[in-house]
């Protein structure tokens, strides 16, 4: 039986770490996996781009007996898209008390801070034009008296061309 697999179906690995990761994030940031992975969801692509959940913070409770009171979520943010953030934090705090299902959120902190730490993404080099397209190009721009506009212009229609 050395040679039987054990377990059965296949599982993702992010369905494994999920389940590893979920109880130190909620212990030290007082935040769940599935609130990080779905923040594009949450707070739409432009400002996802730009931010980022850092933690929840709970208010202390001195007894059992106290009334609940919602938490704050700190969030990074970019410091160009603090301001766009700021104007929309009431929006945000209602799809994350939505996300969560209950209204865990009272108000959101902004911690400025750099977010992407890899930059901006590189964009790939446009191909070689083939001979029938640099013909077609230079046929195009010959007209143009200024030598300066069309070395530009042929420079301009290499880059359109190349990434199409």
């Amino acid at each position: 039986m050395a040679g039987k697999r054990q377990g059965g179906n296949p599982t993702a690995v992010s369905d494994l770490t999920s389940g590893i990761l979920d109880p130190v994030l909620r212990k030290r940031a007082g935040l769940s996996v599935s609130l990080v992975q779905s923040w594009e969801e949450i707070a739409g692509p432009r400002l996802a781009a730009q931010t980022r959940p850092e933690r929840i913070a709970w208010p202390r409770r001195v007894s059992d007996d106290d009334p609940f009171q919602p938490a704050t979520l700190v969030v990074a943010c970019a410091g160009a898209a603090a301001l766009r953030l700021q104007h929309e934090t009431g929006e945000l705090v209602a799809r994350v008390n939505a996300f969560l299902g209950y209204s865990a959120i009272g108000r959101i902190k902004i911690v400025q801070k750099p977010v992407d730490a890899a930059g901006p993404k590189a964009r790939p080099a446009p191909r070689s034009l083939s001979d029938s397209e640099e013909a077609r190009l230079a046929s195009t721009v010959d007209g143009i008296e200024d030598e300066a506009l069309r070395a530009s212009l042929r420079r301009l229609g290499r880059s359109v061309l190349g990434s199409r």
